[in-house]
C-alpha cells in the first residue's frame, strides 16, 4: 500500500462510520424532504464544503511553509521566516479576516452565498499564487530574490492579508447557502458535518502540504502555495456550475427553517440595522464571545505545537514520533469525532439546543489546559493536544456552523456569521499578539544552527498557561447558553 494512501486509510474508514452513524439516525418527522430533496442537498453543500476545505488548505499552508522558511536564511543571517515573523504575518492575517466580516456579512446576505463562495476561492487562489511565485524567487535566485528577502515579513504580511480577506467569505458563503437547506431541528447533524469539513481542511493544510513538501522536489516549498491554488480552482468552477442559494433555485420548494427568520416575509432590513439588531442580541453577543475563547485555543495548539517539537527536540525528543509524524491526520480524527459527537448529542439528547454541549466541551478543554501546564514537558504533549482539539472543533462546528444559522436566521446568516467567525479570528489575532510577546524567540550560531533559549521546554511555559483562562472564560460564558432557542417571529407573536 502507497505511504500516502496508508496515511489516508483512517480518516476514509472514520468518515464511512461516520455516514453509516448519520444514516441510521431517527430522521427527524414532519418536515416532508423527499429522497430526491436529500440527494440535491448533498450534491449543493459538498461542493461548497470541499471548497471550503482547500481553503483551509490555502490558509493554513502558511504554517507549513514556515518550516522550511526558518531553515533558510537571510543576508542578515536571521531565518527568512522566524517565530516572530509567523506570528506577525499570521497576526496581520487574522486580524484582516476577523475585520472582513463586517464588510463581507451584508455583502454576502445582499448577493447570495454562492456569489460569496466564487469571489473567496478567486481571491484566495489568485493571493496563494503569488506568494508561491514569490517563494519561486527565492529558491531560483530570480533577480527579485533580495527584495523579497529583505522584504519578507512585509511581503507576506499584505499577500496572506489579502488572501484571508478572500478567505472571510468560506464560512459566510457555507452557512449562508446552507441556512435554507436545512432545518433548525437537523442543523446539529449539519453542523457535524461542518466539523468534518474543517477536519479535512485542517488535515490538507497539513498533512498534504508536509507530503508536498517532501516528495515535490527543489520547488516542493512553491508548490505549498501552488498545490491549493489549483484545487481551488477546480472547486472554483464546480461551484459555478452546481451550487444552488435556495432549495426553490433547485427546483424544489422552499420551507420554514424554524429559525430566527421564521415568519419574517417583509423586506429584508439595511445591514446597518441588522448589525445593530444583532449587537443588542444577548445571545448572538454570547456565541461571539465563546467564539474569541475557541480562536485563541484552537490556534494555539494548532500553530504551535509542531514548532515546540521541532525546537525543543535535542530535549524532548517529540519530533519524529507518530503525533509529530501524523499531526494533520490526527486533527483530522479528532475533529471528524468532536463535530460528530457534538452535533448528534445536540439534535438527539438536548432538543437542538447548542448550549449545553457547548459547555460540556468547555469543561473538557479547561481540564486539558490545566493538565498540560503540567505535562507540556513530556511524551504526552501530543496527545493531550489532540484531545483538546476534538473539543475545541466540536464547540466551532456547534457555535460558528450552527448556532450562528439558528439565531442569525436563513437571511440575516451573512452578518450573523460575519460577527461570530470575526470574533474567533480576533481571538487568533489575541493568540498571536499573545505568543509574539511570550514565545522565546530563534537564534543561529555562526555556522547557521538552531541555538538559544528557544531549544529549552521550560522557556516556552507561557504556551499551556496562557490558554487556561481563555478556557475558564469559554466554559462560563458557555453556560449562558444553557437554554437558549431561536425564536422567530411567529414563536415571539405567540407570546
Amino acid at each position: 500500500m502507497p505511504d500516502w494512501l496508508r496515511e489516508l486509510a483512517p480518516i476514509l474508514i472514520l468518515l464511512a462510520a461516520v455516514a453509516v452513524v448519520i444514516a441510521r439516525l431517527p430522521k427527524v418527522e414532519g418536515l416532508g424532504h423527499s429522497d430526491a430533496f436529500r440527494r440535491r442537498r448533498v450534491l449543493n453543500w459538498l461542493p461548497l464544503g470541499l471548497t471550503y476545505a482547500f481553503l483551509y488548505m490555502g490558509r493554513y499552508n502558511l504554517k507549513v511553509s514556515k518550516m522550511a522558511f526558518e531553515d533558510m536564511q537571510n543576508a542578515a543571517g536571521h531565518a527568512v521566516m522566524g517565530n516572530a515573523d509567523f506570528a506577525f504575518i499570521f497576526g496581520v492575517g487574522v486580524v484582516v479576516y476577523g475585520v472582513s466580516f463586517v464588510i463581507n456579512g451584508p455583502l454576502t446576505d445582499r448577493f447570495g452565498g454562492k456569489r460569496a463562495i466564487l469571489v473567496g476561492a478567486g481571491g484566495s487562489l489568485l493571493m496563494n499564487a503569488l506568494m508561491g511565485l514569490a517563494t519561486l524567487a527565492l529558491l531560483d535566485g530570480w533577480s527579485l530574490a533580495p527584495f523579497v528577502s529583505e522584504h519578507f515579513r512585509t511581503l507576506f504580511s499584505v499577500l496572506y492579508g489579502a488572501n484571508m480577506y478572500f478567505q472571510s467569505f468560506g464560512a459566510v458563503a457555507i452557512v449562508k447557502v446552507n441556512a435554507p437547506w436545512f432545518h433548525v431541528r437537523e442543523r446539529g447533524v449539519f453542523g457535524a458535518i461542518f466539523g468534518i469539513l474543517i477536519s479535512l481542511g485542517i488535515y490538507f493544510a497539513f498533512d498534504w502540504s508536509y507530503f508536498i513538501l517532501e516528495h515535490f522536489g527543489s520547488h516542493a516549498l512553491a508548490w505549498v502555495f501552488g498545490v491549493p491554488t489549483l484545487l481551488l480552482a477546480v472547486f472554483w468552477t464546480i461551484d459555478l456550475l452546481w451550487v444552488k442559494d435556495t432549495p426553490g433555485r433547485a427546483g424544489f420548494t422552499d420551507f420554514d427553517t424554524g429559525d430566527a427568520s421564521s415568519g419574517d416575509d417583509g423586506p429584508q432590513m439595511h445591514p446597518i440595522a441588522v448589525f445593530r439588531m444583532m449587537l443588542r442580541n444577548k445571545v448572538i453577543m454570547t456565541i461571539a464571545a465563546v467564539e474569541f475563547c475557541s480562536g485563541f485555543l484552537r490556534q494555539a495548539i494548532m500553530q504551535w505545537y509542531r514548532t515546540f517539537a521541532k525546537q525543543t527536540d535535542a530535549v524532548l525528543h517529540l519530533k519524529g514520533d507518530f503525533v509529530y509524524d501524523n499531526w494533520g491526520m490526527l486533527l483530522c480524527v479528532a475533529g471528524i469525532l468532536g463535530g460528530v459527537v457534538a452535533g448528534v448529542i445536540s439534535d438527539h439528547v438536548f432538543g437542538s439546543r447548542r448550549g449545553p454541549v457547548a459547555a460540556l466541551l468547555y469543561g473538557l478543554l479547561l481540564l486539558g489546559a490545566i493538565a498540560l501546564s503540567f505535562v507540556y514537558t513530556t511524551p504526552a504533549v501530543g496527545w493531550l493536544v489532540v484531545f483538546m482539539s476534538m473539543a475545541v472543533i466540536g464547540v466551532h462546528g456547534m457555535m460558528s456552523g450552527t448556532a450562528s444559522m439558528d439565531f442569525g436566521g436563513r437571511r440575516n446568516a451573512g452578518i450573523a456569521v460575519g460577527i461570530i467567525d470575526g470574533f474567533v479570528y480576533l481571538g487568533t489575532g489575541a493568540m498571536s499578539l499573545t505568543y509574539f510577546l511570550l514565545l522565546p524567540e530563534e537564534e543561529f550560531d555562526a555556522a547557521g544552527n538552531l541555538t538559544g533559549p528557544v531549544l529549552d521546554p521550560k522557556n516556552w511555559i507561557a504556551w499551556p498557561l496562557a490558554m487556561i483562562p481563555f478556557a475558564a472564560l469559554g466554559l462560563f460564558l458557555a453556560t449562558r447558553l444553557w437554554n437558549a432557542r431561536p425564536k422567530g417571529l411567529k414563536a415571539a407573536a405567540g407570546h
